[in-house]
C-alpha cells in the first residue's frame, strides 16, 4: 500500500560519546557509526580512516594457479578471449581485463552474450565462435561458475579456461583449469562480499605479483563502478576501493568514464558514490538493456576521446529510451494492479505481452517501492514467460520461487533479487502458489530505518560536514535518515518546472527547508497546516561562494502514527478483500463514518492518498480503504489517475447495496 514502518535506531548515548572522545570524531558521526555496529574503537578508526584496506588475495583457491595459467599463456604468445557479461558487473570486469592485457601486449579479445537471444552466462555457439577466432585461452568474469557443459566443449575443443566469478557455486565445480570464486568452500578469503570485477582485479594483482594498494590507483575507477553497481556492501576492501576511485576520479579518471559523467552533466569534482550509482551505473547498464553491452566495454577501454563521446552520447540515448520505455511499462502495470486489485495480495505478480526484457527488473523495483510488497514482474512471448522479481528487506523472495520450483523451467537470484523463465499458461497459478507461500509466513512490512530523531536546530552546515566522515555511501553503509517529528507545513513551492518541491516547516521557534523531488504540486496529498513527520538526509549545498544545508525529504506522513494499528488494518483489509477469513470488526465503518468521507469527497476531486492520510489518526486507514471500496460499489465515486470525485446521482442510495458493506456488517455483528 505504499506505506512503511518508521523504526528509529537504538542509540547508545555514552557509547557513542565515549567514541567520540576516543576517535576525535563529531559525536553524530561517533552516534550513528555506534548504531551500525562500529562499537570498537579500532573497528571504528578503520571505519573512517583513509588508509586503504585489503584483505590477502593469495588466499584465494585457485588463484596462484589461474596466474600460472595465464602468464604461460601469455609467454607463449597464445590468444586469450575475455568471456563477460552484459551487467555493469561484467562489462566492468571484462574492461579491468582488456585494460591490463593492453599493459602486456598480449593477443585479446572479448565476448558479451546478447541479453536477448543468448542471455546471461556461457552457451556452446559462442564457445564454439571463439574456437574459430583461434582462442586457446578462455578467461571468464562474472560467470562460468555454472557452465559445465560449456566448459567441457571448450575442453574438448582444446581450450584452457580459467573461471572468475562470484556467483554462489553448486556442490560440485565445473571441470575447468582453474576456478576463482570466493563462495567456494576451501576458499579462505576472509572477505567474501566480493563483484565480480573486484575477482578480475584480485588476479590482475597476482599476475603482476604486486600488492593492491600498487594497483588500486590504476583501476580503482573502473572497479568501483562493478561494486557500486552490484550493490556490494561498502565496508572493509569495497569501502577502500570506492573512496580511492573518488580521488581517481577527481584527478586522472578513465576516458570513458569521463565521457559517461560528461554527458550526464557531472563535474568531476563533485563525484561521490551516490552520483556513481545514479549517473554512470544505469547508463552502463543501458548499453546491454537496450542494445549490445559491447560498446560499454568499448567505452572503458578506448584510448580516445572523441570515440569515446561518441559512445557515451549513443549509451546515453539508450538510457533515455530506457527510461522512457520504463515509464511505460510501470504506468501499464500500475493499472492492471488497480483494475485487478493485485495491491492487496502479499506478493504482486503482474504480467503483461512482449515487456521489454531489459527494463521490467527495474519496473518491479518501483512497484515494489510504490506498493511496499514483493512484486514479480513478468513479461509473455508466446508460450513462454520471462519474469524479474524484486523484494523488501525480510522477505526472501528466492525461498518463494523454490517452493513453486516444479513450474519453473529456470530461475535464479537472491533473498531480495531474481529471475524466473515459466511458461505463460502457469502465469496464473505460480502466482496463486506464490501467495499461498506467503500468507503462511508471518506478514513482513516495509521498513523505513531512521539513524536518529533530531531538533531542527540540529538541521546544520556543521552536521552535513561531519557527516562526510562516513562517505562513502551505499549497501552496508546507507545515507544517514533522520525523523524529524511533529514539524508544520507553512509553505508549499513548486521548483523545476513543476516537478519537484521546495517546502517549509516549522516546529516551534524553527524553520527549515525541505527539498522533494519527482513530486509535483498536483500528485502532493499534504497541505498546509497539516503537523507532519518527516524523514530527511542533508548535505552541504554551495551557492555563489557561502555553503548552506541542503535537506531533502525521503519520506512523509502524518504526525501521531501509530505503525503497529497501521500495519494489524492493512492486513486485516487484503485478508478481506482477497476473500480470506479475518476478523473484520476495526475495519468495519459505520453509516456515520461512510459519510464523513463521501462529504469530504463530495467538496471537489481529492488525492486518493489525501483522503488515506486525513483519516489516518481518526478512522484509521483499515475503515478508510474499505469506505472507498463500499462507495465506489455503489458507484458514488470514481478513481482517476490517483484521483478521487463524486459520481452524479440522482437518488438516495442503500448502503446495504454495497456487498462490501453487508458482508463487514453481518460479519462484524454490527447491525446495518
Amino acid at each position: 500500500m505504499g506505506f512503511k514502518k518508521w523504526v528509529v535506531s537504538d542509540i547508545d548515548k555514552r557509547l557513542a560519546k565515549e567514541l567520540s572522545c576516543e576517535c576525535d570524531i563529531d559525536p553524530f558521526v561517533a552516534l550513528i557509526a555506534a548504531s551500525r555496529g562500529y562499537t570498537d574503537v579500532y573497528e571504528l578508526e578503520q571505519f573512517i580512516s583513509d588508509e586503504p584496506y585489503f584483505t590477502d588475495f593469495y588466499q584465494m583457491a585457485d588463484i596462484i594457479k589461474a596466474a600460472e595459467i595465464i602468464n604461460t599463456a601469455i609467454e607463449n604468445g597464445k590468444k586469450i578471449a575475455i568471456y563477460g557479461d552484459y551487467d555493469c558487473d561484467g562489462v566492468t570486469a571484462t574492461a579491468l581485463f582488456i585494460n591490463y592485457f593492453k599493459t602486456r601486449n598480449v593477443d585479446c579479445i572479448f565476448y558479451i552474450p546478447d541479453r536477448f537471444s543468448e542471455g546471461y552466462g556461457m552457451n556452446e555457439d559462442a564457445i564454439k565462435y571463439l574456437f574459430e577466432q583461434k582462442v586457446e585461452l578462455i578467461i571468464t568474469v562474472d560467470n562460468g561458475i555454472l557452465s559445465f557443459n560449456e566448459i567441457n566443449l571448450a575442453k574438448k575443443l582444446g581450450m584452457s579456461v580459467v573461471v572468475t566469478d562470484h556467483h554462489i557455486p553448486s556442490e560440485t565445480l565445473p571441470d575447468a583449469d582453474a576456478v576463482i570464486n570466493p563462495h567456494r568452500k576451501d576458499c579462505l578469503s576472509d572477505f567474501k562480499e566480493i563483484c565480480g570485477a573486484e575477482v578480475a582485479f584480485r588476479l590482475i594483482c597476482v599476475l603482476e605479483g604486486k600488492e593492491p594498494e600498487e594497483l588500486i590507483g590504476q583501476y580503482a575507477d573502473i572497479l568501483a563502478v562493478g561494486v557500486i553497481a552490484d550493490i556490494m556492501p561498502l565496508t572493509l576492501e569495497n569501502r577502500t576501493i570506492v573512496k580511492c576511485a573518488i580521488e581517481k576520479i577527481k584527478n586522472n579518471v578513465n576516458i570513458g568514464i569521463s565521457a559517461l559523467l560528461s554527458v550526464a552533466g557531472i563535474e568531476r569534482d563533485s563525484v561521490n558514490s551516490t552520483k556513481i550509482a545514479f549517473a554512470v551505473c544505469p547508463r552502463i547498464n543501458a548499453a546491454g538493456r537496450m542494445g549490445k553491452a559491447d560498446r560499454a566495454v568499448s567505452l572503458l577501454t578506448t584510448d580516445n576521446m572523441m570515440t569515446a563521446l561518441s559512445i557515451a552520447n549513443e549509451i546515453d540515448a539508450d538510457n533515455a529510451l530506457r527510461q522512457k520505455t520504463e515509464k511505460e511499462i510501470f504506468e501499464q502495470a500500475v493499472l492492471k494492479i488497480e483494475n485487478k486489485k493485485l495491491m492487496y495480495d502479499r506478493i504482486i505478480v503482474v504480467s503483461g505481452d512482449d515487456w521489454h526484457h531489459g527494463v521490467i527488473g527495474i519496473v518491479a523495483s518501483k512497484i515494489t517501492e510504490k506498493y511496499g510488497v514483493p512484486t514479480i514482474v513478468i513479461s509473455s512471448n508466446g508460450d513462454v514467460s520471462t519474469g524479474s522479481c524484486r523484494s523488501i528487506e525480510g522477505f526472501n523472495i528466492f525461498e518463494a520461487i523454490n517452493s513453486c520450483n516444479d513450474l519453473m523451467i529456470k530461475f535464479g537470484g537472491h533473498s531480495q533479487a531474481a529471475g524466473i523463465t515459466l511458461k505463460t499458461e502457469d502465469i496464473c497459478e505460480f502466482k496463486n502458489r506464490i501467495n499461498e507461500f506467503a500468507l503462511a509466513l508471518e506478514f513482513v512490512p516495509p521498513v523505513l530505518n531512521l539513524d536518529c530523531k533530531l531538533n531542527p536546530s540540529a538541521l546544520s552546515v556543521d552536521l552535513a560536514f561531519a557527516l562526510k566522515a562516513l562517505e562513502p555511501y551505499g549497501v552496508g553503509n546507507k545515507v544517514p535518515v533522520f525523523g524529524v517529528f511533529g514539524v508544520v507545513l507553512e509553505r508549499i513551492t513548486p521548483i523545476g518546472n513543476n516537478k519537484h518541491l521546495r517546502l517549509l516547516f516549522s516546529k516551534g521557534n524553527n524553520s527549515f527547508q525541505g527539498l522533494l523531488f519527482g513530486v509535483s504540486p498536483d500528485n502532493f496529498c499534504f497541505q498546509i497546516g497539516d503537523c507532519l513527520d518527516i524523514a530527511v538526509t542533508v548535505e552541504p549545498n554551495l551557492y555563489k561562494g557561502e555553503y548552506t544545508v541542503s535537506v531533502q525529504i525521503k519520506a512523509i506522513r502524518m504526525n501521531g502514527t501509530d505503525d503497529t494499528k497501521l500495519f494489524n488494518d492493512l492486513i486485516t483489509v487484503c485478508d478481506f478483500l482477497s476473500g480470506r477469513e479475518c476478523d473484520v470488526t476495526n475495519i468495519t465503518p459505520t453509516r456515520e463514518e461512510v459519510g464523513i468521507v463521501y462529504k469530504k469527497i463530495c467538496e471537489m476531486p481529492i488525492l486518493i492518498d489525501r483522503i488515506k492520510y486525513l483519516y489516518i489518526n481518526s478512522l484509521g486507514i483499515g475503515k478508510t480503504l474499505t469506505i472507498l471500496e463500499i462507495l465506489s460499489e455503489l458507484n458514488l465515486i470514481a478513481f482517476e489517475n490517483g484521483v478521487c470525485r463524486m459520481l452524479p446521482t440522482a437518488e438516495k442510495t442503500n448502503l446495504l447495496n454495497s456487498i462490501t458493506f453487508k458482508t463487514l456488517s453481518e460479519r462484524s455483528g454490527n447491525n446495518a
